[in-house]
């Protein structure tokens, strides 16, 4: 079943404690969409500028995503991030931030899309999130991520969306700004209590955290030793998670619990190269391969 996918197209440059890349393909939009393509039909809809490098663009169709969607700005420039990470791994600082075209973002969903039943509102405004869900009514399965910058100077527009979603994904930091309670299991179940179905908190490193009415569990990261750009492994996580889900049709507690672990695993392949490049290396049966070693991991 397809799946839409709404939000940013950039070009990164970034940094690390060992080495850097400059002017990389990512966006919420794009490490969403290659990670939910490993299991379902992903349409995108996203903005870029006409210094957007037309090999991009043939990479995301290669990985057979629908990219009609994709607008291209004549005049204008792309959305571009400049990061640094700490070593660590885990802190970083932005040290650019241009938004171009991505700052006057419209989207408006093509008729071809208006079947899609599961739709993901990756970062962005909820004022645009919103618009693009008005879009949607007969969606199936609607989750959005956010972040601190919305909850601080969006606040009441994001209560407002998230009073019409099934799932909201945001990190640990996210919840208790948005809940003002350092809890964080008090803090998840108090933003499942806000408007969405199931809530899933992003703790990086550690893993992550599910809350619906009925459950609350944890699922730890996969160890992955060679972390080299943590870049988009959020976006990545959402994209495996919400990739499954399309696949089987339905947010069942066990699908998204699988949904989760899938989820899990894309994102530790995520880490392990800049941008797209190890994910580019990679397919379903490498995907396998680790989900039983995960599998193991966790049984006892």
């Amino acid at each position: 079943m397809s799946l839409l996918v709404v939000g940013s197209v950039a070009l990164d440059s970034v940094e690390t404690p060992t080495d850097k890349r400059d002017n990389v393909l990512g966006g919420s939009a794009v490490f969403f969409s290659y990670a939910a393509s490993y299991f379902t039909d992903v349409r995108l809809v996203g903005v870029v500028g006409e210094d957007w490098p037309s090999e991009h663009t043939e990479l995301l169709k290669k990985q057979k995503i629908d990219v009609s969607g994709l607008q291209v700005i004549p005049g204008a420039k792309t959305f571009r991030w400049r990061g640094k990470y700490q070593p660590n791994m885990n802190d970083r600082e932005t040290l650019e931030i241009h938004l171009n075209v991505f700052e006057k973002f419209d989207p408006q969903i093509p008729a071809s899309y208006q079947d899609c039943q599961f739709l993901f509102l990756a970062n962005g405004t909820p004022t645009l999130q919103m618009h693009v869900l008005e879009q949607l009514p007969n969606a199936k399965l609607v989750v959005a991520d956010t972040m601190d910058l919305w909850i601080n100077i969006q606040n009441d527009e994001l209560k407002a969306l998230m009073k019409r979603l099934d799932g909201l994904v945001l990190n640990d930091s996210e919840a208790k700004l948005l809940t003002g309670d350092e809890n964080l299991v008090r803090a998840g179940h108090k933003v499942r209590e806000m408007g969405p179905k199931f809530v899933v908190i992003k703790k990086g490193e550690h893993g992550a955290m599910f809350f619906s009415k009925d459950e609350t569990y944890v699922m730890p990261a996969y160890p992955t030793p060679d972390v080299i750009d943590p870049t988009g492994a959020g976006d990545s996580f959402a994209g495996g998670m919400m990739g499954y889900l399309a696949s089987k049709k339905e947010a069942t507690p066990q699908t998204l619990k699988e949904a989760l672990a899938y989820g899990t695993i894309v994102a530790s392949y995520n880490v392990e190269d800049f941008s797209l490049e190890r994910m580019k290396q990679i397919g379903r049966p490498e995907l396998e391969s680790r989900m039983k070693d995960y599998r193991r991991m966790l049984s006892f």
